[in-house]
């Protein structure tokens, strides 16, 4: 099936799939790793990341007397309760015309656990911002309730500020955040530095650089997630060379969303680089929400996103 040929009829089953749910569950696609061509047919949907936990199934017996529990819950250390803390700093490079900027959220208990080491979340902003937009929209919240509650395990994240917004070939954002970021974090910070602990993330144009890291640098990272997604032009020849040039055993984890109300230039990418993922049968996750193409959808999400990032750590 050729993307452009059939890209008309695959965005008019999604845009009247999503009506007529009224966007209230996603719509995911899961291709599994030996999957047969009538695998690829359906569709699933399933609950976000955030529905309630279903019940335990343990129960007493009518008149007998409850077991007590064998232990009591242990109390929360205070620095859970203090929340995570997010510090600033920039870093010198040949490859920028200015300092590589970035904020890192460390979290919880960071500075009192200090035998303790973490994996590290890339999260990437959007054109026209910078630095402070996923913490802006509560990625260090988010994340501080999550440890809390036991939900998720600690992690830093790491965000990097692009300031242009040429394509990949004329900005060096990328490759400083390879050469130079990556590398300050690991040997400054207490880190988990292998690949199945580093993840790349981001939304929009970050959504394209995190796919272009992602692939073009697959030994750095395990997983991958897009959030409203527009493929940049410059890497839409080499992306398949990509995909093909990952060992099948070191594909990473992939995750993509976007609204249904986006602009269509940006869906239209998406569901290209989605197609290709399902030509080649590539694991992936796949979403088309109910919104639009802006800060408050992703914040929306924001929960599921860092709950599926962080779900093998």
């Amino acid at each position: 099936m050729k993307p452009i040929l059939a890209f008309p009829i695959v965005l008019l089953f999604l845009l009247t799939l999503s009506a007529c749910t009224g966007g209230a569950n996603p719509i995911n696609t899961w291709i599994p790793a030996q999957a047969s061509p009538t695998d690829l047919t359906p569709t699933k949907t399933r609950p976000a990341a955030s529905t309630t936990p279903i019940p335990s199934a343990t129960s007493t017996t009518q008149g007998s007397t409850p077991t007590p529990e064998a232990t009591a819950s242990p109390t929360q250390p205070d620095c859970l309760a203090k929340g995570g803390k997010i510090v600033k700093g920039e870093l010198d490079t040949d490859l920028l015309l200015k300092p590589l900027e970035y904020r890192l959220y460390l979290p919880p208990c960071y500075f009192e656990e200090r035998d303790r080491r973490y994996p590290v979340l890339y999260l990437i902003h959007g054109q026209s911002y910078n630095d402070d937009q996923w913490d802006r929209l509560g990625a260090d919240e988010t994340a501080d309730d999550l440890i809390a509650e036991g939900e998720i395990a600690p992690f830093l994240i790491a965000m990097p500020r692009d300031r242009t917004w040429e394509q990949p070939t004329e900005d060096m954002f990328g490759e400083a955040v390879v050469e130079v970021l990556i590398p300050f974090i690991d040997q400054n910070y207490r880190t988990l530095p292998g690949r199945t602990y580093r993840a790349v993330g981001g939304l929009s144009r970050g959504a394209g650089w995190a796919v272009h890291l992602g692939l073009s640098h697959w030994e750095l990272f395990g997983a991958i997630g897009c959030h409203s997604l527009p493929v940049f032009h410059s890497d839409t020849s080499r992306i398949r060379k990509w995909l093909d040039a990952i060992p099948p055993e070191a594909l990473p984890r992939i995750y993509l969303d976007i609204g249904d109300r986006d602009r269509p230039n940006i869906l239209r990418s998406a569901l290209w680089f989605e197609d290709i993922l399902t030509q080649k049968k590539i694991p992936h996750e796949w979403y088309l929400f109910s919104g639009y193409h802006e800060e408050a959808y992703w914040k929306a999400h924001l929960e599921q996103y860092l709950r599926w990032y962080a779900q093998n750590w």
